[in-house]
């Protein structure tokens, strides 16, 4: 097989409750090459997140994958132990934005002191220059490292989850909903800099139900529903072509500039 930067191939995941299984995800192919962007969009609970989880071997019981593969250059990173797949792949190939800043910090200790444990967990000497140069390129100052998340602002605390992910030099940074409870100015701003890791040469996974603000950054998209990647496409296609009836109605629902509400 040729080598991939990352390939979903057949992937599906149920929950089993009751005797009864829920499809989350079901058969999805995604294959993201080096330097590319990528957005998943659809509504809340189409199974975005749970796609999210699949790839970071977050998915917890009653939810299990149950069919398909994930390849990481080439690996089968599915097949991975939890021990390798944290040691090897997680923060250092493949990093993770979290949904909603505020949930993902630690309220009880400082930026400092949650940085420190992620270069500590992968027996990593924590460098203060070089997480004062990250904080620089996420716009933040050295001031932040000192204060509790609660001291920092909805914008401030998303840069800094957005600091951690960058900590290890990932390849591939998946945002899930990196915007979600940020006003219009901060939002533009969180694009902006994700626009900044994607000229680096950082591929990017940016999860949404917003079409408009996934346009703004992505080369592809691919439209779910029901667990279901219903259509894939180059955006521009997605956005003034799109061929499936529910990508046309997602379309038709975010207000545009002087609509009549």
């Amino acid at each position: 097989m040729l080598k991939n930067k990352l390939l979903i191939s057949g992937l599906s995941v149920s929950y089993f409750l009751h005797n009864k299984s829920i499809n989350a995800v079901d058969n999805i192919f995604i294959e993201l090459k080096k330097g590319e962007s990528l957005g998943i969009a659809g509504e809340s609970g189409c199974g975005k997140s749970t796609l999210v989880s699949a790839v970071m071997r977050n998915i917890t019981p009653p939810g299990k994958i149950t069919a398909g593969s994930i390849f990481l250059d080439g690996e089968e990173i599915t097949k991975l132990s939890d021990k390798d797949f944290d040691s090897r792949i997680r923060w250092k190939k493949i990093s993770l934005i979290f949904q909603g800043a505020l949930n993902s910090l630690d309220p009880v200790y400082t930026i400092k002191n949650q940085i420190k444990d992620i270069f500590e967990t992968h027996g990593q000497p924590y460098d203060n220059q070089n997480v004062i140069t990250i904080l620089e390129n996420v716009g933040l100052e050295q001031s932040v490292l000192d204060k509790y998340p609660h001291e920092l602002s909805g914008g401030m605390k998303q840069r800094i989850v957005i600091a951690i992910a960058l900590l290890l030099e990932p390849d591939i940074i998946i945002a899930d909903e990196p915007t979600t409870a940020l006003d219009v100015l901060v939002q533009a701003q969180i694009i902006k800099l994700l626009k900044k890791l994607k000229e680096k040469g950082i591929s990017i996974i940016l999860i949404s139900h917003d079409l408009a603000l996934i346009s703004e950054l992505v080369d592809k998209i691919g439209i779910m529903y029901a667990g279901k990647i219903i259509e894939f496409n180059l955006t521009k296609e997605i956005i003034f072509s799109p061929k499936n009836e529910y990508t046309k109605k997602l379309i038709l629902s975010t207000p545009q500039l002087g609509q009549a509400l």
